[in-house]
């Protein structure tokens, strides 16, 4: 797709004026037949009018902006499209696309006409500076939108990046005074969806006051990551291994999620939410979602969501017994003091809120009956990674058991699909060390992303956002979703507050707390990650 913002020849520009400004004042010179994006106007065309509103945000700096960008330099936005920052913070365009630039950055594998690609976009981007709660501020960005689409069908997607408490004042202006009138409006909303099932009914509800299902797009960045996508195309094109995805030939799943830093001065909003509603609730829950999920009848996104829903709905609830929590303490190593959870100043002093949770669970259905799912997500441990591990059933009558000793676990068969960093999928079999005596060992099958594909991997943000432009809703969550999820965590997350249950303490960059060890034993499992196995 092709993509013009400046129509005036631009001479070599000396010292004092950048080539950024002198295109921004070129935008003023148009003529009244062209758009704001440099085209003749035409009115059987169509536009897109990206709206993020909480622009002044980090997320929106950190992620919505430069994914924006990454679409626009793989020319995967439309030809008519404009952007606006909204918050309320008073800001000019200028001072927005200022702030912008300093967080865009070009593929790794396309370097050329970088800059000219960032002034392009960056001409594009707009401020609007109101209140979230305001009718009129948002009226007159629907002014301005109108102004840029010029009289062609106009499409609105408006990306929340506000905390939760405002998302049902700014949705409801943005409906009533800022949907477009002759195409299409869409919502993209960021997680936290609610604290639990009531209070996540309550969000729906309201939400559907003033958009319908369709138009509402809930994120969770995890599904827009490139193994997670890749899951569904591993496991139903490959004849390998559909046969094999089922309580005949499969022990354990493990989902496991950890990073190797605390909340970094986030300990309050953390602190509200608590790493079970902040990690397992959504994206574990929903990658055991697509995992376990029966063959659906087509790709299209409501047959997905479909078997993604009966998967949930068909989960034992969740015991208290099957449930572990941590939380980080403060620890010394190689001379360096890491903090506490507690001693984060926006956390309350004596909080039991878990940085730390494992947890089992399991599918009552025919395919996974007596299958342990154990799930495990923490902050402040040794390593940053995000993986889903598949341990496969021992042989039977192994021919080659007395080679393998006593630890029979040390010979079964893993897959592991890891998420983050370093992405990869690799098979762990058995082997024949080289030699003319029988010794075997643990190999890897190994496809290393970065070794066989030399594209870089794009980031979430960006996959989700074109998708929610295409209307493409695959991997967004429906509410019934939602509702399937929230109601295995709510009744479990009561009880762990209500009983004021006391976090098992672990030190800051360890391995988690041991009693995640005993909940694991108790299935018979034995955690991947803590193996002596080199997993590349």
């Amino acid at each position: 797709m092709a993509h013009s913002t400046v129509t005036a020849a631009v001479t070599p520009v000396e010292n004092g004026t950048s080539h950024k400004q002198l295109k921004a004042d070129l935008l003023s010179l148009k003529s009244p037949d062209e758009s704001e994006d440099g085209f003749e106007k035409d009115e059987n065309e169509s536009s897109v009018s990206i709206t993020v509103v909480g622009a002044s945000g980090d997320l929106a700096k950190k992620k919505i902006f430069p994914a924006l960008f990454a679409l626009y330099y793989e020319d995967c936005l439309p030809k008519h499209f404009t952007i606006y920052g909204y918050a309320r913070s008073k800001m000019t365009d200028a001072e927005l696309r200022n702030m912008v630039s300093k967080t865009l950055t070009c593929r790794i594998d396309k370097r050329e006409n970088c800059n000219e690609k960032m002034d392009q976009f960056l001409i594009r981007c707009f401020y609007h500076s109101g209140q979230y709660d305001s009718q009129e501020n948002f009226a007159a960005l629907d002014k301005k939108l109108k102004e840029h689409e010029g009289g062609r069908t106009s499409n609105r997607l408006f990306y929340l990046s506000i905390p939760p408490n405002i998302f049902i004042d700014a949705v409801k202006c943005a409906s009533l005074s800022a949907s477009s009138g002759n195409g299409w409006t869409r919502v993209i909303v960021e997680k936290p969806f609610g604290r639990d099932s009531e209070s996540s009914a309550a969000l729906t509800k309201s939400l559907k006051q003033y958009l319908t299902e369709d138009q509402i797009f809930r994120i969770d960045h995890y599904l827009g990551k490139e193994l997670v996508e890749n899951l569904s195309v591993l496991r139903f094109s490959n004849l390998i291994f559909e046969p094999l995805w089922s309580r005949q030939y499969i022990r354990n799943v493990q989902l496991i999620f950890s990073e190797d830093f605390g909340t970094e001065g986030r300990g309050g909003y953390f602190d509200h939410y608590g790493i079970i509603r902040d990690i397992m609730q959504n994206h574990l829950l929903q990658i055991l979602a697509l995992f376990a999920m029966e063959t659906p009848v087509s790709l299209d996104a409501e047959d997905i969501r479909n078997e993604k829903v009966k998967v949930l709905r068909s989960m034992r609830p969740l015991r208290l017994e099957d449930v572990v929590i941590g939380q980080y303490k403060s620890h010394t190593r190689g001379g360096v003091t890491y903090p506490a959870y507690v001693d984060d100043k926006t956390v309350p002093s004596g909080s039991l809120t878990p940085t730390f949770a494992a947890a089992a669970l399991f599918i009552d259905n025919a395919r996974w009956d007596g299958v342990p799912f154990l799930m495990k997500a923490g902050k402040a441990l040794h390593n940053k990674r995000a993986e889903i591990r598949v341990q496969f059933r021992h042989v039977p009558g192994n021919l080659y058991n007395r080679n393998f000793g006593t630890d029979l676990d040390r010979a079964t068969n893993e897959l592991v699909i890891r998420v983050q960093p370093d992405e990869a999928i690799y098979l762990k079999i058995n082997n024949k060390v080289p030699g003319l005596g029988m010794k075997l060992d643990r190999s890897n099958l190994n496809l290393h992303y970065a070794a066989r594909y030399s594209k870089e991997i794009p980031d979430a943000y960006e996959r989700l956002l074109l998708d929610a432009i295409e209307g493409e809703r695959r991997l967004f969550i429906r509410s019934d979703e939602l509702d399937a999820a929230w109601s295995l965590f709510t009744p479990v997350l009561k009880e762990l507050e209500e009983k004021k249950i006391i976090p098992e303490y672990y030190p800051y960059g360890s391995r988690g707390p041991v009693g995640a060890h005993y909940l694991a034993a108790r299935h018979n499992v034995r955690w991947g990650d803590l193996g002596t196995d080199v997993d590349h």
